[in-house]
Protein backbone atom coordinates (compact mmCIF):
# COMPACT_ATOMS: atom_id res chain seq x y z
CA UNK A 1 0.00 0.00 0.00
CA UNK A 2 1.05 3.39 -1.23
CA UNK A 3 1.41 5.98 1.09
CA UNK A 4 2.62 9.81 1.21
CA UNK A 5 6.26 9.85 1.42
CA UNK A 6 8.75 11.96 3.85
CA UNK A 7 11.54 13.28 1.57
CA UNK A 8 14.82 12.01 1.57
CA UNK A 9 15.90 8.67 4.17
CA UNK A 10 16.44 8.88 7.40
CA UNK A 11 19.97 8.19 9.04
CA UNK A 12 20.47 4.10 9.40
CA UNK A 13 20.08 4.47 12.99
CA UNK A 14 16.81 6.16 12.57
CA UNK A 15 15.75 3.72 10.18
CA UNK A 16 16.74 0.79 12.79
CA UNK A 17 15.13 2.78 16.20
CA UNK A 18 12.18 2.87 13.92
CA UNK A 19 12.14 -0.86 12.79
CA UNK A 20 13.07 -2.31 16.03
CA UNK A 21 10.93 0.38 18.50
CA UNK A 22 7.31 0.52 18.48
CA UNK A 23 5.90 -2.22 20.89
CA UNK A 24 3.65 0.32 21.86
CA UNK A 25 2.20 0.75 18.52
CA UNK A 26 2.01 -2.72 17.79
CA UNK A 27 -0.65 -2.95 20.36
CA UNK A 28 -2.51 -0.10 19.75
CA UNK A 29 -2.11 0.32 15.35
CA UNK A 30 -5.28 -1.62 13.84
CA UNK A 31 -3.17 -3.94 11.11
CA UNK A 32 -5.08 -3.29 8.01
CA UNK A 33 -5.55 -6.07 5.50
CA UNK A 34 -6.17 -3.66 2.32
CA UNK A 35 -4.44 -4.24 -0.97
CA UNK A 36 -3.66 -1.72 -3.40
CA UNK A 37 -5.60 -0.07 -6.47
CA UNK A 38 -4.99 2.33 -9.38
CA UNK A 39 -8.44 4.13 -8.48
CA UNK A 40 -9.18 7.56 -10.41
CA UNK A 41 -8.80 10.76 -7.67
CA UNK A 42 -12.67 11.15 -8.49
CA UNK A 43 -13.81 7.29 -9.34
CA UNK A 44 -17.44 7.25 -8.02
CA UNK A 45 -17.97 4.08 -6.13
CA UNK A 46 -22.13 3.02 -5.32
CA UNK A 47 -23.30 2.77 -2.11
CA UNK A 48 -26.61 0.67 -1.32
CA UNK A 49 -28.26 3.62 -1.98
CA UNK A 50 -26.95 4.63 -5.35
CA UNK A 51 -25.54 7.88 -4.05
CA UNK A 52 -22.38 8.20 -5.72
CA UNK A 53 -19.33 8.69 -3.17
CA UNK A 54 -16.29 10.29 -4.79
CA UNK A 55 -12.84 10.73 -3.33
CA UNK A 56 -10.38 13.74 -4.45
CA UNK A 57 -7.01 14.01 -3.89
CA UNK A 58 -3.54 12.86 -5.16
CA UNK A 59 -3.28 9.98 -2.57
CA UNK A 60 -6.76 8.61 -3.70
CA UNK A 61 -4.89 6.65 -6.38
CA UNK A 62 -2.81 4.49 -3.92
CA UNK A 63 -6.32 3.49 -1.65
CA UNK A 64 -9.04 0.77 -1.77
CA UNK A 65 -11.44 1.73 -4.63
CA UNK A 66 -14.19 0.22 -6.53
CA UNK A 67 -15.44 -3.38 -4.71
CA UNK A 68 -11.88 -3.57 -2.88
CA UNK A 69 -12.68 -3.62 1.35
CA UNK A 70 -11.86 0.07 2.64
CA UNK A 71 -13.24 1.66 -1.05
CA UNK A 72 -14.92 4.75 -0.09
CA UNK A 73 -18.37 3.11 -0.96
CA UNK A 74 -17.86 0.79 1.46
CA UNK A 75 -17.23 3.17 4.32
CA UNK A 76 -20.70 5.06 4.35
CA UNK A 77 -22.40 2.62 6.76
CA UNK A 78 -19.54 2.51 8.86
CA UNK A 79 -18.95 4.55 12.14
CA UNK A 80 -16.36 7.01 11.78
CA UNK A 81 -14.18 4.91 14.17
CA UNK A 82 -14.94 1.68 12.03
CA UNK A 83 -14.00 3.51 8.96
CA UNK A 84 -10.54 4.98 10.03
CA UNK A 85 -9.45 1.16 10.79
CA UNK A 86 -9.98 0.38 6.67
CA UNK A 87 -8.13 3.68 5.17
CA UNK A 88 -4.93 1.69 5.09
CA UNK A 89 -2.70 5.22 5.97
CA UNK A 90 -4.78 6.54 9.06
CA UNK A 91 -3.38 3.59 11.65
CA UNK A 92 -1.63 6.05 13.76
CA UNK A 93 -4.53 8.44 14.04
CA UNK A 94 -6.93 5.57 14.79
CA UNK A 95 -4.60 4.11 17.57
CA UNK A 96 -4.85 7.62 19.12
CA UNK A 97 -8.89 7.65 19.01
CA UNK A 98 -8.73 4.38 20.71
CA UNK A 99 -6.11 4.84 23.06
CA UNK A 100 -7.97 8.35 24.11
CA UNK A 101 -11.43 6.58 24.25
CA UNK A 102 -12.37 8.94 21.44
CA UNK A 103 -14.36 6.44 19.42
CA UNK A 104 -18.19 7.75 20.30
CA UNK A 105 -16.87 11.05 20.06
CA UNK A 106 -16.20 10.55 16.44
CA UNK A 107 -20.04 9.67 15.34
CA UNK A 108 -21.67 12.72 17.85
CA UNK A 109 -24.68 13.80 16.99
CA UNK A 110 -24.52 16.61 13.88
CA UNK A 111 -21.74 14.91 12.58
CA UNK A 112 -18.10 15.92 12.89
CA UNK A 113 -15.11 16.69 10.13
CA UNK A 114 -12.42 15.03 10.90
CA UNK A 115 -9.21 16.14 9.37
CA UNK A 116 -7.00 12.57 9.66
CA UNK A 117 -3.01 13.25 9.32
CA UNK A 118 -1.04 10.16 7.47
CA UNK A 119 1.01 8.10 9.28
CA UNK A 120 4.24 9.70 7.56
CA UNK A 121 2.46 13.31 8.75
CA UNK A 122 2.43 11.26 11.99
CA UNK A 123 6.54 10.43 11.53
CA UNK A 124 7.14 13.77 10.20
CA UNK A 125 6.67 15.74 13.38
CA UNK A 126 7.31 12.64 16.69
CA UNK A 127 9.74 10.74 17.09
CA UNK A 128 8.94 6.71 18.60
CA UNK A 129 9.55 7.67 22.24
CA UNK A 130 6.94 10.70 21.92
CA UNK A 131 4.63 8.93 20.03
CA UNK A 132 4.95 5.93 22.70
CA UNK A 133 4.51 8.66 25.37
CA UNK A 134 1.36 9.75 24.00
CA UNK A 135 -0.28 6.62 23.26
CA UNK A 136 0.30 5.31 26.41
CA UNK A 137 0.77 7.56 29.52
CA UNK A 138 -0.17 11.64 28.33
CA UNK A 139 -3.37 10.46 26.80
CA UNK A 140 -4.66 13.77 27.91
CA UNK A 141 -2.33 15.59 25.85
CA UNK A 142 -3.04 13.13 22.69
CA UNK A 143 -6.70 13.92 23.20
CA UNK A 144 -6.51 17.74 22.57
CA UNK A 145 -4.29 17.12 19.91
CA UNK A 146 -6.73 15.20 18.54
CA UNK A 147 -9.31 17.83 18.80
CA UNK A 148 -7.44 20.13 16.58
CA UNK A 149 -8.14 18.09 13.70
CA UNK A 150 -11.86 17.99 14.49
CA UNK A 151 -15.09 20.20 13.17
CA UNK A 152 -18.31 20.42 14.10
CA UNK A 153 -20.30 19.12 10.68
CA UNK A 154 -19.82 16.73 8.31
CA UNK A 155 -18.64 19.28 5.90
CA UNK A 156 -17.39 18.55 2.25
CA UNK A 157 -13.97 19.42 1.44
CA UNK A 158 -15.93 22.56 -1.27
CA UNK A 159 -17.53 23.84 2.02
CA UNK A 160 -14.68 23.64 3.65
CA UNK A 161 -12.77 25.96 0.61
CA UNK A 162 -15.30 28.52 0.39
CA UNK A 163 -15.71 28.78 4.29
CA UNK A 164 -12.54 30.63 4.54
CA UNK A 165 -11.91 29.39 8.16
CA UNK A 166 -13.08 26.62 10.61
CA UNK A 167 -13.28 26.37 13.85
CA UNK A 168 -12.26 23.06 15.35
CA UNK A 169 -13.25 21.09 18.47
CA UNK A 170 -10.07 22.44 20.85
CA UNK A 171 -11.06 26.21 20.16
CA UNK A 172 -8.74 26.65 17.29
CA UNK A 173 -9.67 28.96 13.96
CA UNK A 174 -7.98 27.14 11.16
CA UNK A 175 -7.08 29.62 7.99
CA UNK A 176 -8.71 27.25 4.72
CA UNK A 177 -8.00 28.25 1.06
CA UNK A 178 -8.05 25.84 -1.86
CA UNK A 179 -4.94 23.68 -2.99
CA UNK A 180 -5.78 21.96 -6.23
CA UNK A 181 -8.42 19.56 -5.53
CA UNK A 182 -8.22 20.07 -2.05
CA UNK A 183 -7.92 22.57 0.36
CA UNK A 184 -4.34 24.15 2.58
CA UNK A 185 -5.22 24.75 6.77
CA UNK A 186 -3.34 26.99 8.54
CA UNK A 187 -1.22 27.29 5.70
CA UNK A 188 0.57 23.98 6.95
CA UNK A 189 -1.47 20.73 5.58
CA UNK A 190 -3.03 20.09 2.34
CA UNK A 191 -6.11 17.22 1.99
CA UNK A 192 -4.52 14.55 -0.12
CA UNK A 193 -7.85 12.64 -0.38
CA UNK A 194 -10.66 14.06 0.35
CA UNK A 195 -14.44 13.23 0.85
CA UNK A 196 -14.89 9.81 2.67
CA UNK A 197 -18.18 9.43 4.07
CA UNK A 198 -18.52 7.42 7.47
CA UNK A 199 -21.96 7.48 9.76
CA UNK A 200 -22.73 10.96 10.03
CA UNK A 201 -18.86 12.13 9.51
CA UNK A 202 -16.61 13.49 6.67
CA UNK A 203 -13.00 12.31 6.57
CA UNK A 204 -10.49 14.30 4.73
CA UNK A 205 -6.95 12.51 4.82
CA UNK A 206 -3.93 15.30 5.48
CA UNK A 207 -0.26 15.49 5.00
CA UNK A 208 0.75 17.11 7.86
CA UNK A 209 -0.81 16.77 12.24
CA UNK A 210 -1.84 20.35 13.13
CA UNK A 211 -2.08 21.70 16.59
CA UNK A 212 1.13 23.25 18.49
CA UNK A 213 3.12 19.96 20.05
CA UNK A 214 6.63 20.16 19.41
CA UNK A 215 8.45 18.83 16.56
CA UNK A 216 10.26 15.83 17.94
CA UNK A 217 10.79 13.51 14.96
CA UNK A 218 14.58 15.32 14.99
CA UNK A 219 15.68 13.48 18.16
CA UNK A 220 16.21 10.37 16.55
CA UNK A 221 18.18 11.79 14.47
CA UNK A 222 20.66 12.62 17.59
CA UNK A 223 20.10 9.50 20.00
CA UNK A 224 22.28 7.15 20.28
Amino acid sequence: MSQTLIPGPPPRAARRRRAAAGAALALLVAVTGCTGSQASPAAADRTGDSTPVAVTGPLCDALPSGTEPGSPGSLVDRSPAQALTWIPVLTMFEAAVRATGMTEELSAAGGLTILAPTDDAFRARFSTANLDQLLLKDTATLRGLLREHLVAGARPVADLASAGTVTTLAGTTLAVAPAGSGVRLADRAETICADFRAGGARIHVIDKVLGNLPETAHEEDHAH
